[in-house]
């Protein structure tokens, strides 16, 4: 598993365009109704999840925590609308049936579906979704797209079947987070007892959602959801059982994704080839490249190596990142580069003639040597560092080793510090760490998602206090003002403005790519079918990857049920 996934981002019947794209020509959007409506299929089937999670399960399903909600978003909580990211933005309602921007673009009013029930029988409606999304402007700390303080978010009101959301600002680009990467929470759960107390802290061991799927049993080592007979979808969820195992590595799941065992899977197989596609006919795999992999550096100046410029611009220019693709991710990962635009996906933002211009293009061991001396550390002297990262990703842990082998000539010592997933994101999130290995949650419908993740203040937050996102603790009034500009921008703005990020990622190395962070994807057609492929990306195809894990669970189907 991926810790993404957050984050985690349909060419379904009469898609429309994202209005967050940038390539829509209209700001309206209209039902189509149910995604994947590639059927109808009977009912019947399981599919089991095999990606490690380097933990067992806490049994946690809070889906405002982002250490718990990849376990219960998509499965039993919705957004309003999936914008799908592989799939040229295409949109599929959810819970909204439409949306409509006003003509300076600072207001946004949701049409919300008529005839959904939560799970416990309650109708849901408009008031839920404004709830939701007032709740996180009561407790900041829910608040993981910085929506309230940082988007513009002013006010969110219900009235009849209509949600209207209004901005201080062109709030255009936050589309996707708002419309795709909250999930709707019922008022009448969470405005309750510990949940309403606490509902940062609140574990909601039982979630009530209007999704797919209900959670039939949680263990340690399992997690089984069954289908939800009250969806609003008739007929869906087709699969109607789906086994979630707790892998502590990559081994035990990779022999299950061989054998057949587990069909969908999200995780680095080593020699991919001969270990598992070569294994059956039916075994396949697709991982579309959409983040970056890399060095987070503590940039709080109570990490004085770490925040100082010439420490991080040294790592930058040894790192040799074609040999990190190749050996630490056995070539199925491409290499990444420092202005952190992910290539080739997003080609047409990245600035080759900058990353030439800065050094970073190719390693410079050299280079690096001097700028290391120049913060007082040598071979003789060298830089004592600690990395941490999650224990049983060994492509991570592969791929520090060469990080490690590469950083030792020139002046560093570096530790790789494994720790529980847990345990690495309490220290990800509250700054206790010099340089932490990870790839941001979520990926969006251009780098600016990502980089905004990196590289915006108010994402941040000081050392003890969580980080929604920025961990390094990045504070640049230049990065805030472009992040904000992208909001009104055209096509070619947008595409100027990443490049002038980009720029601030060449001159003040924030955090350090090594590498692509792909969609680690495996599925198994022996029985089940529906899975998304390069012809067909209706959806980012991780399991880990939410709420997308929904549109693809809606297209499956069993053979063996039919």
């Amino acid at each position: 598993m991926r810790p993404s996934k957050s984050l985690i981002a349909v060419l379904a019947v009469g898609l429309v365009l994202s209005a967050c794209s940038g390539k829509s020509t209209s700001p309206t959007a209209t039902d189509q109704s149910a995604a994947g409506t590639d059927g109808p299929h009977k009912p019947g089937g399981t599919v089991t999840i095999a990606n490690t999670t380097g933990q067992t399960w806490p049994c946690q399903f809070n889906p405002f925590n982002p250490a718990q909600n990849q376990q219960v978003l998509g499965f039993v909580y919705e957004p309003l609308v999936h914008v799908s990211v592989v799939g040229n933005s295409a949109e599929t309602p959810m819970l909204a049936t439409g949306y409509k921007w006003s003509a300076d673009l600072k207001s946004l009013v949701f049409t919300i579906r008529d005839g959904v029930k939560w799970s416990d029988g309650q109708p849901f409606g408009a008031e839920d979704v404004a709830y939701t999304f007032n709740l996180m402007k009561a407790h900041p700390a829910l608040d993981l797209f910085a929506l309230w303080s940082g988007a513009g978010l002013t006010g969110v009101a219900a009235a009849g079947n209509q949600v209207t959301m209004t901005f201080d600002k062109a709030a255009k680009p936050y589309f996707y987070n708002v419309a795709d990467q909250v999930g709707i929470v019922p008022k009448h759960i969470f405005s309750a007892g510990e949940a309403a107390a606490h509902p940062d802290t609140w574990t909601n061991p039982k979630p009530i959602g209007t999704g797919p799927y209900l959670l039939s049993t949680c263990g340690p080592n399992n997690i089984e959801y069954t289908a939800n007979p009250a969806f609003w979808q008739p007929g869906k969820p087709w699969i109607q059982k789906v086994e979630y195992p707790a892998y502590l590595d990559n081994a035990p799941a990779n022999n299950d994704l061989a054998s057949g065992k587990a069909q969908w899977g999200g995780q680095f197989i080593p020699n991919i080839k001969a270990f598992y596609l070569a294994k059956s006919g039916n075994n396949h795999t697709w991982s579309p490249p959409l983040l970056n992999v890399g060095l987070f550096p503590n940039l709080d100046p109570s990490h004085p190596a770490t925040s100082k410029l010439p420490v991080r611009q040294a790592i930058a220019a040894a790192l040799d990142r074609n040999q990190i693709a190749l050996i630490g991710e056995g070539g199925q990962q491409p290499a990444a580069n420092q202005t952190g635009v992910v290539t080739p996906t997003f080609q047409k933002y990245f600035d080759q003639a900058a990353l030439a211009a800065s050094g970073y293009d190719k390693p410079d061991p050299d280079k690096a040597k001097t700028l290391l001396a120049s913060a007082g550390y040598s071979p003789a002297n060298p830089l004592k560092l600690t990395v941490i990262t999650i224990t049983g990703y060994t492509d991570w842990d592969a791929s520090l080793a060469v990080v490690k082998q590469q950083l030792q000539p020139i002046g560093i010592d570096l530790t790789v510090d494994d720790l529980a997933q847990q345990a690495f994101l309490s220290k990800l999130y509250t700054g206790d760490f010099d340089l932490a290995y990870y790839s941001e949650q979520n990926s969006g419908p251009s780098p600016y998602y990502e980089l905004r993740q990196i590289l915006y203040s108010k994402n941040s937050a000081p050392i003890g206090k969580n980080a929604s996102s920025n961990f390094e603790r990045y504070h640049n009034d230049e990065a805030d003002k472009l992040l904000d500009q992208y909001a009104t921008a055209d096509d070619a703005g947008q595409v100027a403005i990443v490049k002038q990020l980009s720029a601030l990622m060449l001159r003040d190395v924030p955090m350090i790519p090594t590498t692509g962070s792909v969609d680690w994807f495996q599925y198994n057609t022996a029985d089940i079918l529906g899975w998304p492929t390069p012809s067909n990306p209706y959806a980012e195809p991780s399991p880990y990857k939410v709420p997308d894990n929904e549109q693809v669970l809606l297209h499956l189907y069993s053979k063996a049920a039919q």
